[in-house]
């Protein structure tokens, strides 16, 4: 199908793990004929190149200014959301109303739920564009249309039942989300940051980077939620299978590490022995679970891949976990380490790789997934602990061995986890390759290949 004429503004969340899924959409609204205008911030600006260069003609780039702010850590989160909405807000206003041929719909991230009522004034369609899963959705906006209390917030293990989801999920107070917890009714930015998550409930389309076969009955509960009609399950957008220019070595930052060198060791290890371990482009671990991560793999004996992330400027913590002394000569020949970001797709992609020590980031666990890989979950925060539950409990293809700083496992325990992680025949190796086939059918004439067709065709028919 084709629509040459439709253009849509696509507006991520200024941060890499936002900015690269919404990318891999536009990258699937090109394909269909679609043009495409990218807004971004001055220093994310590379993260376009590969698909500017594979789509000249028909995607476009709008610079916007990052906001100038420094609040505390425990409010940077919210202060950015609040920042982005007063400054680009009147910008993109006028950028509309001027321009010869505006956009005609915005899909943006879910952490810009203003742009629901930017969208109203310019009378076009606002989708919500998730990179979280349908189950991590489920629950954060139920949470937003009903906060969860805790007379006792002092317990932290006080519990927490939403059994409007299906499979009526229960968490303990510490994995709510930090917003609920420590605010409340009144409080500005409680307030909104729930607003922002009950504008995505109003908006005109949502759109998940997700599969049937995967969430199937979540999808359905947020038809069923938000209307049949406005949601389209599309995922898992990632690059091609088959590989082209948009092969994603400089997807999101450079490596410490030449890709070639990474491929070049894992060649030499046998089909599926290796363990990577990363945990996303945001989370650094403190001392106590650097130390417990590092003995494990040095115990365990496993081959495996390390990706660690440094704390930059805007992540000041007072105790992040270093490398002991020592550590990557005593595992030298089986250890490889990447101190900063790597090329995660294709690390995982590669037959070498079995199991995935991960946050579980929805971008993590959709590329896992896709992989057909073990997944070793120990979420950290936000949707982590409901993408664990999911891949643990219900689609049987993780092995839960910790969450956050409550439950850091012993070195020894976690070290047998490795090493079970890597055994050939194991029902999660057997179940996670049954769901990457699944993944790629949904994209090629599936579902999700349905779904973004689908899409297209309603945004293409829509009428003031």
């Amino acid at each position: 199908m084709s629509t040459p004429a439709l253009h849509v503004l696509a507006y991520p969340y200024p941060t890499a793990g936002h900015i690269i899924p919404l990318l891999d959409l536009t990258r699937e609204l090109l394909t269909r004929g679609l043009t495409v205008t990218v807004l971004v911030t001055p220093n994310n600006l590379p993260l376009l190149d590969p698909y500017i260069s594979s789509h000249p003609s028909s995607l476009n780039h709008l610079v916007l200014p990052a906001p100038d702010i420094t609040p505390p850590p425990q409010k940077r989160h919210i202060a950015n959301m609040r920042a982005l909405r007063d400054l680009h807000y009147p910008i993109l206003l006028q950028w509309f109303q001027s321009h010869s041929s505006p956009p005609v719909a915005i899909i943006s991230d879910f952490f810009l739920g203003w742009t629901h009522h930017l969208a109203c004034e310019l009378g076009v369609p606002r989708l919500v564009f998730s990179p979280s899963g349908a189950f991590g959705l489920s629950v954060g906006f139920s949470i937003s249309r009903d906060p969860p209390k805790n007379d006792d917030p002092e317990n932290i293990n006080f519990l927490v039942s939403l059994p409007r989801i299906p499979n009526s999920p229960v968490y303990p107070w510490w994995q709510v989300p930090q917003h609920f917890r420590i605010g409340q009714e009144g409080d500005p930015d409680w307030d909104f940051y729930r607003n922002n998550m009950l504008a995505n409930i109003a908006s005109w389309g949502l759109v998940l980077n997700s599969f049937a076969e995967l969430e199937g009955v979540y999808i359905e509960h947020l038809k069923r939620e938000l209307g049949k009609d406005r949601v389209w399950a599309v995922g898992p957008v990632l690059p091609p299978v088959d590989g082209d220019s948009e092969e994603p070595v400089n997807r999101g930052g450079a490596s410490s590490v030449p890709c070639h060198e990474v491929m070049t060791w894992l060649d030499s290890r046998p089909t599926d022995s290796v363990v990577y371990v990363c945990f996303g482009s945001r989370v650094v671990l403190n001392s106590q679970q650097m130390d417990v991560l590092a003995a494990a793999l040095e115990v365990s004996g496993v081959q495996f891949i390390l990706c660690l992330r440094v704390p930059d400027g805007g992540q000041a913590q007072d105790d992040h976990g270093v490398i002991p002394d020592g550590f990557e000569g005593r595992v030298r020949g089986r250890g490889f380490v990447i101190k900063g970001w790597a090329p995660q797709v294709t690390i995982l992609r590669h037959r070498a790789v079995g199991a995935f020590l991960t946050h579980c980031g929805w971008n993590s666990v959709l590329e896992g997934i896709a992989a057909g890989v073990v997944m070793l979950t120990w979420p950290m925060g936000a949707d982590q602990f409901t993408n664990s539950k999911l891949l643990v409990d219900q689609l049987g293809v993780g092995i839960s061995v910790g969450e956050g700083t409550q439950n850091i496992p012993e070195s020894s325990e976690l070290a047998r986890l490795l090493g079970i992680s890597v055994v050939g025949d194991r029902p999660e190796r057997v179940r996670a390759k049954e769901l990457s086939d699944a993944a790629l059918v949904a994209g090629k004439g599936g579902s999700s290949h349905q779904d973004l067709n689908e899409m297209a065709k309603r945004l293409a028919n829509y009428k003031k």
